[in-house]
C-alpha cells in the first residue's frame, strides 16, 4: 500500500515529506485512513535520537484516529467505516504472563511500538504522521461516536497514560489526588480524575494556568515555586501523579502524601533523581511508575471518556507546521496538545 507521510531522515534534520509502502492487509488486519494524529513529546525525543539508537527514516506518531477502509477475511472486531484509533503499540508477543493478563504494554518480550519497532518479519514500523496504516484488528480501538476524532486522537497516548494509574490506584470519591504539571498529560489527569469523582489539586510551577485548571475540574491549584505550598499541603494526598520530566525534588512531593499514599512517576527526567529512604518509610509511602495501558484498558478509557465527554484540548495544525510545532512543544507553548490534520497531507 503506497503511503504518504512526514519523516525524519536523520536525528538533526527537520521532518520532510516521505513516500513508503505499508504491508498488504492480512486476514487479521485492517487498513485505516488516518484523519488525525497527535504530536507527543516522545515523538520529538525519538526522532532526535535522544532515547537511544533510532532507525531512519522514521515516521513518528502514535496518537492516531481514522476510519477503517479495508478489513481482512478473518476480521470480526471492526468493519469498513468504523472510527478507530491506534496508540503506542501495534503488537506484542501475546503469550507472556503480561500479555495473557491483558497488559500488552508490559510485554515481557517487548511490545512492538507503533513506530521505530520491529515487526515479526523484521521490518521497522512507521507511525501516524501518514495517510494510512495497516494494523492487526487486536491493536485497534473503537472511538466512541460522540467524540470528535481530532480531539480524541491524543487520548490514545495522553489519555491512557493518565487513566491507567488513576484507575489502578483507585482514584475516586473520598480520594485526594494531586496532579503535578498542567500540560499535555496533566490536563488529561485533571479531567479524568475529576470525572472519577476524586478531589483534584493541581501542583504547577506558577499560577498562570489556574483559571484553566479550575475549569477542567480541579478543586484547588497551588504554585510549587511558593515554599509555603509544601508546608500547607503536607500529608494531604492519597495519590500524586507526576506528569513532568523536569528534575524535581521528589522528596518534597513525597512529603505531601498521606499514610500509605503513592506517588506515580510518568515523566522521564534526563538524570537520576535521588530519593531518601526516610521519605518512604516515614508514613509507609510508595514511589511507583506507570506507562500507557493494555488494549483492554485503553478501550475502557475511551468508553469512559465517551461517557463523560472527555477529550484533549488541542491546537489543530496542517502537516506543514510539524517542525514549528516541535519547537513549540519543547518550549511548552501549546494548550495542550498539537494534532495534525491529515487532509492537509499532499501526495
Amino acid at each position: 500500500m503506497k503511503t504518504f507521510g512526514y519523516a525524519a531522515h536523520t536525528a538533526k534534520a527537520p521532518l520532510a515529506p516521505y513516500t513508503f509502502e505499508r504491508r498488504a492487509v492480512g486476514e487479521h488486519d485492517i487498513a485505516i485512513e488516518i484523519k488525525y494524529c497527535g504530536i507527543c513529546h516522545s515523538d520529538i525525543h525519538f526522532v532526535r535520537d535522544e532515547w537511544g539508537a533510532q532507525k531512519y527514516p522514521c515516521v513518528p506518531g502514535h496518537e492516531i484516529a481514522g476510519i477503517v477502509t479495508q478489513v481482512g477475511s478473518k476480521v470480526t472486531k471492526h468493519k469498513v467505516g468504523d472510527a478507530v484509533g491506534v496508540g503506542c503499540m501495534v503488537d506484542s508477543c501475546r503469550h507472556c504472563s503480561s500479555c495473557e493478563s491483558g497488559q500488552e504494554n508490559y510485554c515481557l518480550n517487548g511490545s512492538t511500538m507503533t513506530y521505530g519497532g520491529k515487526e515479526k518479519d523484521g521490518s521497522i514500523t512507521q507511525g501516524g504522521y501518514s495517510s494510512a496504516i495497516v494494523v492487526s484488528q487486536d491493536f485497534a480501538l473503537k472511538i466512541p461516536k460522540n467524540l470528535p476524532l481530532d480531539a480524541a486522537a491524543p487520548l490514545l497516548c495522553a489519555g491512557i497514560t493518565l487513566y491507567s494509574p488513576l484507575s489502578h490506584w483507585k482514584a475516586g470519591p473520598g480520594k485526594k489526588v494531586a496532579i503535578i504539571g498542567l500540560g499535555g498529560l496533566g490536563h488529561m489527569g485533571v479531567k479524568i480524575a475529576h470525572a472519577m469523582g476524586a478531589d483534584v489539586t493541581v501542583l504547577s510551577h506558577s499560577l498562570k494556568k489556574k483559571e484553566e485548571g479550575m475549569k477542567m475540574g480541579a478543586n484547588a491549584f497551588y504554585a510549587t515555586s511558593d515554599a509555603e505550598t509544601f508546608t500547607k499541603l503536607r500529608g494531604q494526598f492519597d495519590l500524586i501523579i507526576n506528569t513532568v520530566s523536569a528534575e524535581l525534588d521528589w522528596n518534597m512531593y513525597l512529603s505531601l502524601l498521606k499514610l500509605d499514599g503513592t506517588m506515580v512517576v510518568l515523566g522521564l527526567p534526563e538524570k537520576a533523581i535521588p530519593v531518601s529512604a526516610f521519605s518512604l518509610i516515614i508514613g509507609r509511602k510508595s514511589l511507583s511508575g506507570s506507562v500507557i495501558g493494555g488494549i483492554k484498558e485503553t478501550q475502557e478509557m475511551l468508553d469512559f471518556c465517551g461517557k463523560h465527554n472527555i477529550t484533549c484540548d488541542i491546537e489543530l495544525i496542517p502537516v506543514t507546521k510539524i517542525n514549528e510545532a516541535y519547537e513549540r512543544v519543547v518550549k511548552s507553548d501549546v494548550r495542550y496538545r498539537f494534532v495534525i490534520d491529515m487532509k492537509t497531507l499532499q501526495s
